[in-house]
């Protein structure tokens, strides 16, 4: 064992699957676990050798987060998305490497001013970072993470790109949909929720189109895929800021169509979208009776105190991310299919979506111990599409590539 150590920031289920990871795949001789869960000193128990530590921190408390940081060779954020950007800064003050799978800039933020004044602050932390010589790594998960991967890989294959369509989510497999959703959380209740009312924004013949948050459900607004490896057509719906994207990969002003995307089995969008219109997902709390209460934070709780919407442990979710890039190579038309899919491994009990988001965090981990990345702010973008395959394939997940015909021009 080397003396180099690894925090891991938070052990929800995305820091419990990067703690498995960095534990199994790393030599780092002391690995701290930070949080304040009941159960935390468990879970330490769990992993012989006396590697695995514990601290009891309260992340939202600034010299907790910076006690917890201290020393450290990389720390493994797996916080709630709301401290992510602070436990950012904390490391760059600290000079301390970090890695965590959240945004740092608010993709659906479009007031422009609001914007400039997010995109400072990731520049002053970009030079900061620079200055201390450590790596800030975001976004790298599932989506967005692997999403930016296999879409940096689809766009180097084409000169000209008309369509560029992005589709990440996780869903339980079909026979264990069995509840009135056909859906269970694989992560934070209070997350899906929120996340099924916000505005989006596609691009469509060139133009950008804002999708109003009660709107995201709406027939107008969602399309069928078919995806021969899971066993339903799946309902897609706008979900996060296309043009935020364009602009990351250099296509602004030139892609003609242009949409990221979740999705669900049939059904599940028809009942989302009334309860999005009957005002059972708004923050802004009410009265009820002496109590008060934000309906959000209302509805996550009752549908995450029911074993209906739970995974037992016989049951597998599954993860994909799908990246269609349509255009030309040359004068040849293309249409080029990056993929990922995959499933709960019922042997550790890590479902889909904490291997892709959870492990992937523990791989830029890793990536940051070899000395293999630069300095700065960096995106998943930044990391080489090879050395990201190989990862996911030894944890037993493939990328796969299709080129089809397209004929749309």
């Amino acid at each position: 064992m080397s003396d180099r150590k690894i925090v891991i920031l938070g052990l929800g289920m995305q820091g419990r699957a990067a703690l498995y990871d960095v534990f199994h795949n790393t030599d780092a001789g002391r690995i701290l676990v930070a949080d304040n869960r009941p159960d935390v000193d468990d879970v330490v128990d769990e992993y012989s050798g006396g590697r695995v530590e514990s601290l009891r921190i309260d992340a939202a408390n600034e010299s907790d987060l910076v006690a917890a940081m201290r020393g450290a060779d990389v720390v493994v954020e797996a916080l709630p998305g709301v401290m992510a950007l602070s436990a950012g800064k904390a490391a760059a003050e600290m000079g301390v490497n970090i890695v965590s799978s959240m945004y740092y800039i608010n993709p659906s933020e479009q007031d422009p001013r609001k914007v400039r004044v997010m995109e400072a602050e990731i520049d002053r932390l970009d030079k900061e970072s620079k200055k201390r010589g450590i790596t800030i790594l975001t976004e790298f998960g599932l989506d967005p993470g692997i999403d930016l991967v296999l879409g940096a890989r689809a766009l180097s294959e084409l000169d000209e790109v008309v369509e560029f369509h992005s589709y990440g989510a996780g869903l339980p497999e079909l026979e264990v949909a069995d509840n009135p959703l056909k859906y269970k959380f694989s992560w934070s209740a209070i997350g899906v929720m929120r996340a099924y009312l916000r505005p989006a924004w596609i691009i469509r013949r060139g133009r950008i189109v804002e999708v109003g948050a009660r709107d995201m459900f709406a027939p107008e607004n969602m399309h069928i895929l078919e995806v021969d490896e899971i066993d339903s057509p799946l309902e897609c719906y706008p979900n996060g800021n296309s043009v935020h994207y364009a602009k990351v990969f250099g296509l602004e002003g030139s892609v003609r169509e242009m949409g990221r995307y979740g999705f669900r089995y049939p059904g599940h969008c028809a009942f989302w979208e009334k309860i999005a219109r009957s005002g059972f997902l708004e923050e802004k709390s009410i009265a009820v009776g002496k109590t008060i209460v934000s309906p959000v934070a209302f509805t996550a709780a009752l549908l995450e105190s029911q074993d209906q919407f739970q995974y037992s442990d016989a049951e597998r979710d599954i993860a994909l991310v799908r990246v269609d890039v349509r255009g030309k190579k040359g004068r040849k038309r293309k249409r080029i299919v990056y993929q990922l899919i995959d499933r709960r491994d019922l042997k550790t009990g890590f479902t889909a979506m904490q291997r892709t988001v959870g492990f992937m965090m523990g791989l830029g981990a890793r990536f940051i111990l070899d000395g293999k990345l630069p300095t700065g702010v960096l995106s998943p973008m930044d990391v080489p599409y090879d050395w990201v395959v190989q990862g996911l394939e030894s944890f037993g997940m493939k990328v796969t590539r299709k080129e089809l015909a397209w004929d749309k021009g």
